[in-house]
C-alpha cells in the first residue's frame, strides 16, 4: 500500500507539473502574441534590439521549461541534469537582458508600459520579476540534489515572469484592473498549485511556501515603492547606464 500510495503520489506531481509547464505556455503566448511572436503579421513599430533578444531567450525558457519536465517525466534524468547546466547559462543571460531591456524601456519609453504609471515607476515591476527569477534559479541550482525543493524553485521562476504575459493579454475590462489583473491571476494559480501538492502530499513543502509567500507579498511593496524618492532617485541612477 505504501508503495502504491508513492507511485500515485509521483505521478500526481508531475502531471501537475505539466499542467503548469502548459499553461505557462499558453500564457506566454498569448500575453506576448500581439506584441512579439505575430508582430509580423499583424504590424506595429519595430522592436529595439535588446527586447527582441529578450524576447528569444525568454521563449527559449518557456521552452526549456516543458523539455525538461518532459525529461523527468520520462525517467531521462541523465539528459534532464545535462540540460540543465544550459539553464543556468539561459537564466543568466535572461537576468542580464531582461535588466538592460527593463532599464532602457524606462529611460526611452515602451509600447507595453502602462501610459498612467511614470516610466521611472513603473521599473519597480520588471526589476522585481528579474531578481525573483534569478534567486529562485540560484536556489534551484543549490538545491538540485533535492528534488522535490529543486523542482518547486523552477516552478517558482515561471510564476515570477509570467505577471508580465498576463499583463499583456488583450481585453480591455481585464485590463482595467491592472494589478488585480496581472498579478492576482497569477497568485491565485499559485495558491492553488500550493493547495493541490498540500493535499496531495499531505505537508507543505516549506521552501515553497516560503518562496511564494515572499514572491506574493514584494508585489505591495513594489507599489507602495515605486513612487517614493528613494526609489526614484535609484531608478534614475540605474538609468543613467543605458
Amino acid at each position: 500500500m505504501a508503495i502504491d500510495n508513492t507511485l500515485d503520489r509521483r505521478g500526481f506531481e508531475r502531471r501537475l507539473f505539466l499542467i503548469c509547464a502548459a499553461g505557462f505556455a499558453i500564457l506566454s503566448f498569448a500575453g506576448f502574441a500581439r506584441t512579439y511572436y505575430l508582430l509580423p503579421v499583424l504590424g506595429g513599430n519595430p522592436l529595439r534590439l535588446t527586447t527582441h533578444i529578450h524576447g528569444i531567450l525568454m521563449s527559449l525558457w518557456v521552452l526549456l521549461f516543458a523539455v525538461q519536465i518532459y525529461l523527468v517525466r520520462s525517467k531521462n534524468i541523465r539528459v534532464h541534469m545535462r540540460l540543465g547546466w544550459l539553464g543556468v547559462g539561459l537564466a543568466a543571460m535572461i537576468v542580464a537582458v531582461g535588466t538592460l531591456t527593463a532599464l532602457m524601456a524606462a529611460k526611452y519609453g515602451s509600447q507595453s508600459s502602462p501610459p498612467e504609471i511614470p516610466p521611472l515607476s513603473f521599473l519597480i515591476v520588471p526589476i522585481g520579476d528579474i531578481l525573483y527569477f534569478g534567486a529562485f534559479v540560484a536556489l534551484a541550482v543549490l538545491w538540485r540534489k533535492r528534488p522535490a525543493d529543486h523542482k518547486r524553485m523552477m516552478l517558482l521562476t515561471a510564476f515570477a515572469v509570467v505577471p508580465a504575459a498576463v499583463a499583456r493579454i488583450p481585453g480591455a475590462p481585464m485590463q482595467e484592473l491592472g494589478p488585480l489583473w496581472f498579478w492576482g491571476v497569477p497568485n491565485l494559480l499559485l495558491i492553488a498549485v500550493i493547495a493541490a501538492d498540500r493535499w496531495r502530499t499531505g505537508k507543505f513543502n516549506l521552501p515553497f511556501v516560503i518562496g511564494s509567500i515572499l514572491l506574493i507579498a514584494s508585489e505591495p511593496v513594489r507599489m507602495m515603492l515605486m513612487g517614493t524618492e528613494a526609489w526614484l532617485a535609484f531608478a534614475t541612477w540605474a538609468t543613467s547606464f543605458v
